[in-house]
């Protein structure tokens, strides 16, 4: 096949300009705040030193006026880039009929000549005439300035129902040579970066892709990809790869796949998917993906090439603290070294945009509570570019009550970010080999049962526990116990005391407190799921500035919640508490950030099995004396605190 021509000259079809009504502007800083009205192409108002934001793209009002009268129902799957001549290019899909996945789907295109602070109107790049145009995954050739954009189609239906299953989804290329006025018409390049075998399902992106700047692969263009095969019975595997071009984007080619097996009852162990790029100072290449129901710890899966993206030279990873739902995100590098991950923080729901940092090239990455909130408000898919060397843009999905109604774009500086903060204060693990767990939002030392405990001020403080292998129960038997005492009179709400694993419907182990007493809950998935939940409760009047102990017990197939010398005793449900969400051991803080303590905590231990009732009279009544510590997972006596807040 021939190259594609470098001059857009012939065979490109000029962009139809849609015509854009006045509308709101939102900015928001760390809060949400209301909408001011203003026009969409307008800077904002800076509420923040360092931060703007606007809506670029929302259903009620970047519609068409004219070329036929084109209208959408929603804007979703934004894409972020910056050309070389500084131009910024935000792409999302305007979905026509209904905000579903397989709708007649448009991919549009909005410009700004001025770093992001005015747009021109929405375009369209690609019409969907009927079919679904998107999952847009742009590239820049930073040598011949040359926009690449990565598409997938498959028919398009009247109904906001997914995609049938195969679903026959092909990729298509697109390109502009004069800073995106302009564009070819699509390529289909199947043939080039499609196995015949990948058969069920396929996706570029969504999101940019990455130029090779380091290494013998210096120019290279490398767009992320995921795939399903079916056997025309169910699907069999599940793909993450690479596809490369070295030819300025005009033919591409398969490198790096990583292949997962799904077994005949449903599970695996990873589907790393709708992957972000970006390339370190060594020319290694870090992949950081979206993790879905696999057998595996965590919503995020990473990958590293060192080959310039023909293979990945260590398979894909969970990341089990990396806090995010089931969502894309995106990473960009800074000028400096210090990278930053757009993603929602709410480990169970989009919501919570928050850019993260990470200061050794993406190996690891600070958690969310110290990353740098965006918003509150629902939140989805985003894409970050660099707009000037201290100042970078967000596009993201989000809304007041649904994180697809509208798009919006934050400029934001360095400075707004923050330096990187010194670590937190820790309090010490008793557990073999255990590391000190972080103290948050400022949690002190007060006079416990006959020493110290700590007190939390049901805003913030937190006590966290680092991950390692070992924390996760799985599913074993085990033990939670502790001691307590919430504020008097009762404190508001749910009062959590300890947090093991995931929230909302994802495995999980819990104690909390309430106005009606202490609930004890576990939530387990065995094979495909779904995940079944079970909770013993103990009611009374326990919110009285008391101490009260507390422990829940699996064991014998029966889950048993005793407070003080009362116990309640229910059925437990089989399978693993700690398997395919993002994980974390909280002291008085749901995961999600959601509900916050008020009240104390003393002498929190968790154990791999189930205590006898003997030892568990024994941690009531004489702390643990003669308690082994067989099996002993975290032993936290929050006596004391060591460091200060950075």
């Amino acid at each position: 096949m021939a190259p594609l021509p470098r001059s857009a000259s012939r065979h490109t079809v000029t962009l139809r300009r849609l015509a854009v009504p006045a509308a709101c502007l939102l900015t928001l800083a760390l809060q949400p705040a209301p909408a001011g009205a203003s026009d969409d192409t307008g800077t904002g108002t800076d509420l923040d030193a360092g931060f703007t934001e606007q809506v670029l793209f929302r259903a009620d009002r970047d519609g068409v006026r004219g070329d036929g009268g084109r209208t959408y129902a929603c804007f979703r799957i934004p894409a972020l880039v910056t050309t070389t001549r500084g131009t910024v290019l935000a792409f999302a899909e305007g979905r026509k009929n209904n905000c579903g996945d397989a709708t007649d789907i448009d991919l549009v295109v909005k410009r700004s000549t001025d770093g992001g602070r005015t747009w021109g109107p929405p375009r369209v790049v690609d019409a969907g005439d009927g079919d679904t145009h998107g999952n847009p995954a742009p590239v820049v050739d930073r040598d011949t300035g040359r926009i690449t954009v990565l598409t997938t189609y498959n028919e398009g239906r009247d109904d906001a129902a997914n995609c049938d299953v195969p679903c026959d989804r092909t990729p298509h290329l697109q390109y502009s040579d004069d800073d995106g006025e302009s564009w070819s018409r699509p390529r289909d390049i199947a043939a080039e970066v499609r196995p015949r075998a990948w058969n069920s399902w396929y996706a570029t992106g969504p999101g940019h892709g990455v130029q090779l700047a380091h290494g013998p692969h210096r120019g290279r263009l490398v767009v992320g990809l995921n795939a399903e095969s079916h056997d025309g019975t169910r699907v069999t595997t599940t793909h993450a790869a690479l596809a490369l071009s070295d030819d300025g984007g005009a033919h591409w080619r398969l490198g790096a796949v990583e292949s997962e097996p799904i077994a005949p009852d449903g599970t695996y162990r990873q589907m790393p998917s709708e992957l972000t790029l970006a390339e370190g100072d060594d020319g290694a290449l870090h992949v950081n993906g979206r993790e879905q129901n696999g057998t595996d710890l965590g919503n995020r899966d990473a990958a590293v090439s060192t080959d310039g993206g023909a293979s990945f030279s260590t398979p894909f990873r969970a990341l089990p603290d990396l806090y995010a739902p089931t969502v894309q995100g995106a990473v960009l590098p800074l000028r400096d070294g210090r990278w930053l991950l757009s993603l929602p923080a709410d480990p169970d729901r989009r919501r919570t945009m928050t850019i993260r940092s990470s200061y050794d090239q993406g190996r690891t990455w600070e958690s969310a509570e110290r990353g740098r909130r965006v918003t509150a408000d629902w939140s989805g898919y985003s894409d970050l570019a660099a707009l000037a060397p201290d100042t970078a843009g967000l596009l993201y999905e989000a809304g007041r009550a649904n994180a697809r109604d509208e798009i919006r774009f934050a400029r934001f500086t360095e400075d707004w970010l923050g330096p990187r903060r010194a670590p937190d204060p820790t309090t010490p693990d008793r557990a073999p080999g255990a590391p000190g767990a972080y103290v948050l939002g400022g949690a002190r030392p007060v006079p416990g049962r006959h020493g110290r405990a700590l007190s939390f001020d049901g805003v913030d403080a937190a006590v966290r526990l680092p991950f390692r292998d070992t924390l996760p129960l799985g599913t074993r038997d085990f033990t939670a116990a502790l001691w307590f005492r919430t504020a008097a009179p009762a404190a508001r709400g749910e009062q959590p005391l300890l947090w093991m694993g995931g929230v909302g419907g994802a495995p999980q182990v819990s104690l909390r407190s309430d106005t009606a007493g202490v609930g004890g809950s576990l939530t387990a998935i065995t094979g495909a799921g779904p995940a079944r939940s079970a909770t013993a409760r103990v009611t009374g009047a326990l919110q009285d500035g008391r101490w009260h102990f507390a422990a829940l017990r699996r064991a014998g197939g029966r889950l048993t919640l005793t407070v003080d010398r009362t116990s309640v005793t229910v059925a437990d449900v089989p399978g693993s508490v700690s398997r395919t969400s993002s994980f974390g051991i909280h002291l008085a803080q749901r995961p999600d950030a959601r509900a916050f303590l008020t009240g104390n905590l003393e002498d929190v231990r968790v154990y791999g099995r189930g205590l006898t009732d003997r030892e568990l009279t024994r941690l009531r009544d004489a702390d643990g004396a003669g308690v082994t510590a067989r099996g002993l997972v975290t032993r936290l006596p929050l006596d004391r605190v060591h460091g200060s807040a950075g």
